[in-house]
């Protein structure tokens, strides 16, 4: 045998070594790097490292601090971190879309809370959708289980497939959606490495993106460093301003007592309603157009109600509400500080004794010191944590 055979020889032994040694749950090498830019060994979606004052309960206080009990991920959909970066994929890929301009990431921008900073997002063909786009983080966190505003999906797996089939949105089918990523060379080793086989069908799609989702828990804000400082939300946080504390207190007190009772919609830790459903705020005397999920439910005490969206973030997710008619925070807390309307189902935590829409009647300052707490709670880690963020080249 020649030198030169025997040298391509080892070559050929060693690569055939190397490609059976390289577990295919922890490595990414094989799957085509032109256009996916994805780390070596798959990022962390399991752990999820909550601090105590998310799990523990304060005692004497009438609502729920804990998000214990609240998570809606369902027994036969776990997240893994194999099936999480197939969803971020997913999430990301906009050869998902009728025209390849659109993907879910589209209307949910990381930078933006995954929202969108226009009040109603652009889908493939330039159309708008029927309601502004809520935020996805602490998703998992509403005990419900349903989503969009109306709540129309009775869980996130579902949620996650119907953008596709939206003729706005995505404009396609979900035999054209299973169809595209069967097409596509980098998904058949993603599929394989969630689900132990390379079968590509819509029910895989859905727990994917399903745990992508799930997975975007916001925890590390300026709040939470104060938090875990004290033994109580209502104690004053030492990292705190004068002002962020007023607003805090405001936050959570009661009416009675001079604050606004925000607590009352917005509960647990992960500032989400824990499980009263859909509510109404009293942005309209009447609903006429947009009856939210009176368009769901068959119970006329669901008309002009919409789902209670997370506090986290909430200063990058402007504009606000469901039809994104407030362009600022301060917009909204004027709302609730004086502009309830009595709408017949307006929600009972914001009237008043004799069934009026409740006036709080907040000077100027304590409005800013409840603009400024609400900003205590974004948390910039979610916005620039690289395993949320396009996978894409």
């Amino acid at each position: 045998m020649g030198t030169k055979k025997f040298i391509v020889y080892i070559k050929l032994f060693a690569l055939v070594i190397s490609l059976t040694s390289c577990s295919k749950e922890d490595s990414y090498d094989s799957i085509p790097t032109s256009e996916l830019n994805l780390p070596e060994t798959p990022y962390d979606y399991t752990s999820l490292n909550l601090p105590n004052h998310f799990t523990t309960n304060v005692p004497g206080q009438p609502l729920p601090t804990s998000i214990n009990g609240t998570d809606n991920t369902p027994l036969d959909n776990p997240i893994t971190n194999a099936g999480a970066t197939l969803g971020r994929v997913l999430f990301y890929d906009k050869k998902l879309s009728a025209n390849g301009t659109i993907s879910c990431a589209s209307c949910h921008k990381q930078e933006k809370g995954f929202s969108d900073d226009a009040i109603l997002s652009i889908g493939f063909d330039g159309g708008l959708t029927g309601r502004h786009s809520m935020t996805l983080i602490n998703a998992r966190f509403y005990q419900r289980g349903r989503f969009f505003w109306d709540e129309r999906a009775s869980t996130l797996e579902e949620q996650v497939l119907m953008p596709f089939q939206d003729p706005v949105e995505m404009g396609m089918t979900l035999d054209e959606v299973v169809t595209t990523v069967q097409q596509q060379s980098y998904y058949p080793e993603l599929f394989q490495n969630a689900f132990g086989t390379d079968e590509i069908n819509s029910d895989r799609i859905s727990k994917a993106l399903a745990q992508f989702v799930r997975s975007i828990v916001s925890y590390s804000s300026k709040y939470d460093l104060g938090r875990a400082m004290v033994t109580s939300p209502g104690a004053n946080f030492p990292n705190f301003t004068t002002e962020e504390n007023t607003g805090k207190n405001i936050f959570f007190q009661t009416i009675p007592n001079g604050g606004g009772a925000c607590f009352g919609c917005h509960t647990t830790e992960a500032f989400i309603s824990a499980n009263p459903g859909p509510q109404n705020n009293g942005l309209d005397a009447f609903s006429s157009t947009d009856l939210g999920a009176g368009n769901v439910f068959a119970n006329p005490i669901f008309v002009g109600r919409f789902k209670t969206s997370t506090l986290r973030n909430i200063e990058l997710t402007a504009p606000y509400m469901h039809d994104g008619r407030f362009a600022t925070l301060e917009e909204v807390v004027e709302h609730y500080n004086s502009g309830i309307q009595a709408h017949p189902t307006l929600s009972p935590a914001l009237t008043d004794a004799n069934g009026n829409p409740i006036q709080l009647n907040l000077t100027e300052t304590q409005k800013s010191a409840l603009v400024a707490f609400l900003k205590t709670l974004t948390d910039n880690s979610v916005s620039s944590e690289v395993k949320w963020s396009n996978p894409f080249r």
